[in-house]
């Protein structure tokens, strides 16, 4: 087994990057260092990818900084090249789209009018989720896990090459998508790690069982 190397990060707890939560942030040269070394990659929430056509001036996008997806795509890439379980959470959902080929809706209330809410307050709403039968996601968290949280406005349109769609919300929107050959490769809208009991408990333990598997060299 190979070693698990910690490091500590910086804390942002001013505000500087969103107004109502904390940040731990990191010299990205660390990372780089040891990415080679990984057995697994989770890719977490961030910013929003700029549209390719002008939204009414009232839409806003914060969009991810260029250095940001240039090395989140590296990652992707590298993980990909090695086969290496993938755990892709809301912006990390999309991007895993896009690098496959996928497509994006830019913004829900836009380009969706008759789509159900899909941005609660930080600790408000939730929608309900169906999970695809026979799944990667359902193996982890039933056919009825029970509804999740929600704080987005871009979402994915189409899954791209070798993914699948395994989860939509009430409305018809894609939740979830997987790889369709097997691998560990699952990308979520929601937040788990906002989450708590089970729903949160399984699938970040799914995660890490593949990555165990990945540091012994299967599957």
């Amino acid at each position: 087994m190979r070693p698990l190397i910690g490091i500590s990060q910086c804390l942002d707890e001013r505000g500087r990057w969103h107004p109502t939560r904390e940040y731990a942030y990191l010299d990205t040269s660390y990372a780089g260092a040891l990415a080679q070394r990984l057995d697994g990659l989770l890719i977490p929430g961030g910013d929003d990818f700029a549209p390719p056509r002008p939204y009414p001036p009232e839409v806003r996008f914060e969009t991810v900084p260029a250095r940001q997806l240039a090395f989140d795509r590296a990652l992707l890439a590298a993980a990909a090249g090695r086969r290496l379980p993938v755990l892709a959470i809301c912006y990390g959902m999309q991007l895993l789209a896009l690098e496959r080929g996928g497509k994006l809706v830019y913004d829900i209330p836009s380009d969706l009018p008759q789509a159900g809410p899909h941005r609660f307050a930080e600790q408000g709403g939730r929608h309900g989720l169906a999970v695809e039968r026979g799944s990667r996601l359902a193996g982890l968290l039933g056919d009825a896990p029970g509804p999740v949280n929600s704080h987005h406005h871009q979402a994915v349109a189409e899954a791209g090459r070798g993914l699948r769609p395994c989860a939509r919300a009430e409305d018809g929107l894609i939740e979830a998508i997987e790889s369709q050959d097997g691998d560990f490769c699952i990308g979520v809208q929601w937040h788990p790690e906002r989450m708590q009991g089970p729903h949160r408990e399984r699938l970040f333990a799914g995660f890490v069982e593949a990555c165990r598997a990945s540091a012994r060299g299967g599957a």
